[in-house]
């Protein structure tokens, strides 16, 4: 063996002995690979000590909760648009817009002369349409080819117009002649033809109406008036 054979084998064995060698190597490699690797319980990234990500320097406050993802959704809010709350033609029948006038054509009147009051004739007109309709002012009353207007009994004038709902009448009533003779021009009337006024005084309301008389007729004078439309029969004859 030469002398360098000899020498290298000295050197292997005195390796051996003191732990140092083939292992410190690779413990040393070892070390190093840990150095390079994160904390797993929040050390440094490195040894120049900069804090591990997603770890809070110290002194600063924990984070609060994570924010819900996705939104809450609203609940309750006030709907717009076409809902079932909003806004539509009211189905009201009494509403101003589903009101009509009273007339010839969706009324059923009659009329017939009463023993007391004394030479009165009550008008009554029932409601047969499906709509709400309202009597302004007083009707308009003609007997045959009479020539002027009987004059309307302003005391009798009601605080509201009168109103009908489907099936409901309401009341007239015309003194046809003085209770003690003084009227003039008396007749005897067989037909009569009453006209129905609009929302303003004397407009035209619609239809006419021909209701029959007595078979007998009518007997009135100049003294012939007639009251306002009244809702009830004793407000229409106390006249």
């Amino acid at each position: 063996m030469s002398a360098a054979a000899v020498a290298l084998a000295a050197l292997a064995l005195t390796a051996c002995q003191d732990g140092t060698g083939v292992k410190d190597g690779g413990a040393a490699a070892a070390s190093d690979s840990t150095a390079a690797t994160p904390s797993a319980t929040g050390g440094t990234d490195s040894a120049q000590g900069t804090p591990a990500q997603g770890t809070p320097a110290p002194g600063t406050p924990a984070p609060g909760p994570a924010a819900p993802t996705g939104g809450a959704k609203a609940t309750g809010g006030a709907k717009t648009g076409g809902g079932q709350g909003g806004a539509k033609g009211s189905t009201d029948p009494s509403a101003a817009g589903n009101r009509v006038l009273c007339n010839g054509s969706n009324t059923e009147v009659t009329v017939r002369t009463v023993p007391s009051p004394l030479n009165h004739m009550l008008i009554t007109v029932k409601n047969t349409g499906s709509k709400v309709c309202d009597l302004p002012y007083h009707p308009q009353l003609r007997f045959d080819e009479m020539q002027w207007a009987p004059t309307a009994q302003e005391g009798t004038r009601p605080q509201a117009v009168v109103s009908l709902a489907p099936g409901e009448s309401g009341y007239a009533a015309a003194v046809l002649s003085a209770a003690d003779g003084s009227g003039e021009g008396g007749t005897t009337a067989h037909r009569l033809t009453i006209a129905f006024q609009g929302r303003t005084p004397h407009s035209s309301g619609g239809a006419s109406a021909t209701p029959s008389l007595p078979a007998a007729g009518v007997y009135y004078d100049s003294s012939l008036t007639v009251t306002y439309w009244q809702q009830d029969i004793g407000d229409a004859l106390g006249a």
